[in-house]
């Protein structure tokens, strides 16, 4: 009786290689040809890999190779729509397979390539709901199906839920930073504000946060370090309207009131630099005080605000200050801070530009 089941083995054993051969046999013989001769050795050769398919068994990773084979020499051939319908009969007619996921998976990109996101869309989120996960080639499909549906779908509510998959279910395999980031952006453009700057305080407590480069965030760490910074500051330096910031800090300038025009200045992020420099340069950053800049000097500024100013930013011109560059302009903005009501709107002394306007 070993003996009988030894040779059984060897026999299964020996028809997997023989099919295996087969299968290179085929992929030599669908080499691209011209014209009429190529169009019938691709209809012989898919017609014996039909036959192949019918004689292996489900979940073997030789039917596995023989339905790849079959999608890639109607790839070969640009026989796409032909592709889609194989793929999802075969899905339907064995809805047990466990590699199901994987067609699905090549039918979505099928449609991505014909430039059908929406209908590529519904089968990556098919795969997400109905089936486990696979590994093929070390490559997880939920995984490569989040990512997808990252960038194709054109919901903020439905990236909202494809980030947090990403992040709760592969933490280890995904950039957790650039995603939190990623996140909170979308939470903002749904106007959910606490979640957004939840995620950028997650986005700030990851070791790489002041140092990732994020595509087409290029301000990310001083983006989500202001909002978190003013969120949890007192804001107790804003005024309700650009006319009442203009006229204290005016008045302050005319009594020489250095102390007053201290607290005049925001606690967060304000900044002083020339007209060239950038806002998200360290050493645009102060904590000096202005007393140091204007004492025992007279300082003048402009009786009206710069012609520059619009309805969300205004500029003061002043000088007479004690600096290599005299003239200042000061620098006002409206607060954009929708989580707080009662603080979104007013008005903040925001920075300085050093120098006249360029």
């Amino acid at each position: 009786m070993p003996g009988l089941i030894k040779k059984k083995i060897f026999l299964k054993a020996g028809a997997v290689f023989l099919c295996a051969l087969f299968i290179l046999f085929l992929q030599a013989a669908c080499r691209p040809r011209s014209g009429r001769e190529n169009g019938k050795k691709f209809k012989n050769t898919q017609k014996e890999l039909f036959r192949l398919l019918e004689k292996t068994s489900e979940n073997t990773e030789l039917r596995f190779s023989v339905i790849n084979q079959i999608a890639a020499n109607y790839r070969n051939e640009n026989k796409e729509n032909e592709l889609i319908l194989f793929l999802t009969d075969y899905v339907k007619k064995y809805p047990n397979d466990k590699y199901n996921a994987y067609w699905l998976l090549l039918t979505a990109h099928i449609y991505q390539k014909k430039g059908a996101d929406p209908i590529a869309e519904l089968y990556f989120e098919r795969i997400i709901k109905n089936y486990d996960d696979l590994s093929i080639q070390d490559k997880s499909i939920h995984i490569l199906c989040l990512q997808n549906l990252v960038q194709i779908s054109t919901s903020p509510e439905n990236r909202i839920d494809y980030f947090n998959q990403l992040i709760t279910h592969f933490p280890d395999k995904i950039n957790k930073t650039e995603l939190y980031m990623r996140l909170a952006l979308e939470y903002e453009k749904m106007g959910e504000w606490n979640q957004a700057l939840q995620s950028y305080s997650l986005f700030l407590a990851q070791e790489d946060a002041s140092k990732i480069q994020i595509p087409n965030i290029p301000d990310a760490y001083a983006r989500a370090r202001k909002l978190v910074d003013f969120n949890n500051s007192p804001k107790d330096w804003t005024f309700e309207s650009l006319a009442a910031l203009e006229s204290k800090v005016k008045e302050a300038i005319s009594a020489q009131n250095f102390s007053a025009l201290d607290r005049y200045r925001s606690k967060v992020n304000f900044f002083a630099m020339s007209w060239k420099q950038d806002a998200g340069d360290p050493n645009s950053q102060v904590t000096f005080s202005m007393r140091d800049f204007g004492y025992g000097l007279r300082i003048r500024y402009a009786t009206h605000l710069d012609a520059a100013s619009n309805p969300n930013e205004a500029y003061l011109r002043t000088s007479g200050w004690r600096s290599w560059i005299r003239v200042w302009y000061l620098y006002f903005r409206k607060v954009n801070f929708p989580l707080n009501p009662e603080i979104h709107g007013r008005w903040e002394w925001a920075g300085i530009y050093y120098g006249e306007k360029l």
